[in-house]
Formats: structure tokens, C-alpha cells, sequence
């Protein structure tokens, strides 16, 4: 169920490259993970949002990072930086101002990238009720025994 008033072409999205994009193989550019960098750009197409590559690399490796997203098509609004123009002089705060990161690392971890398509195009990454919705879906059968037996009762036993 789409969000009322919800546009995605509004939004800032800031994603992460190792284990996001690509395989944890840092320094080295580690394998594409599948259907990454054709999902992006499907939303940057589809959306026209502004696209924000969010990552620890620094120096030569995130020029390699940032190039080996060019060379796929994928082109980055800004690069650690809330906007182009941004330096590490003028940041003030360093922390980005986006709408939603993209990260391996997120609790839960990384979600199929067709699921993470149709939760951004739905504004479904708003809702608790999606959150619900995949959490007792096929995509984390794990949560299916918890959830019989209790959210409290299953981290606390």
C-alpha cells in the first residue's frame, strides 16, 4: 500500500558500497552483489532521486569505488557529502541529511535488492505495517517461531 503524499522523487538516499554494492573485500572491489547497481539505477530513472554513495573508503580506493559505479552507470548525486560542492572543510555536521540509508549493515541486514525497490517506489520504507508484513513473510522465516511465542518472550526467553 503506497504512503499518502508520499513522492519519491523527494527523497535523498544515501548507500553504502562494501557489502552493499559490492562484496566485503576492502581495500579491493570486491564482487558486484546481484541486481545492486541495476536497482539504483532503475530508481534514479523511475524517481529521479538523488542518489548519495555513503562509505569509509577514502583517497584512491573510494576514486575506484566511485569509478567502478560509473563505468556500470550509476552515477552519484554526491560522494560522502550531503552535495557536490560539499568539502571536508564545510561540513557542518559531518553526518549526512538523507531520507533513508541503504547499508549491509542495518539491523536486519541488507534485504533483497527487488524488495528494496518496491518498498522505495511504495514509500513503504515508512510504514511500520511493512515492516511487519516482511518481517512475518517468507523473506525472514526465522521471525516466523518468534513471533508465535512472543516478541519479549523470544529475546528474553
Amino acid at each position: 500500500m503506497k504512503q499518502p503524499n508520499f513522492n519519491p522523487s523527494m527523497l535523498i538516499i544515501a548507500v553504502d558500497f562494501d557489502g552493499t554494492i559490492v562484496t566485503h573485500e576492502y581495500p579491493r572491489i570486491g564482487k558486484e552483489i546481484p541486481f545492486a547497481i541495476e536497482t539504483l539505477r532503475k530508481l534514479q530513472d523511475d524517481f529521479h532521486l538523488r542518489l548519495i554513495m555513503w562509505t569509509v573508503r577514502e583517497g584512491k580506493e573510494l576514486a575506484e569505488a566511485v569509478e567502478y559505479c560509473r563505468r556500470r552507470g550509476l552515477e552519484f548525486y554526491a560522494v560522502n557529502s550531503n552535495y557536490p560542492e560539499e568539502t571536508p572543510d564545510s561540513r557542518e555536521p559531518r553526518k549526512l541529511k538523507a531520507d533513508l540509508f541503504i547499508d549491509d549493515r542495518n539491523l536486519g541486514g541488507l534485504p533483497d535488492w527487488g524488495i528494496i525497490y518496491k518498498m522505495i517506489a511504495e514509500g513503504r520504507h515508512l510504514s511500520k505495517e511493512a515492516l511487519v508484513e516482511y518481517s512475518s513473510s517468507d523473506h525472514y522465516p526465522e521471525l516466523q517461531s518468534k513471533k508465535k511465542r512472543g516478541f519479549f518472550k523470544s529475546i528474553f526467553g
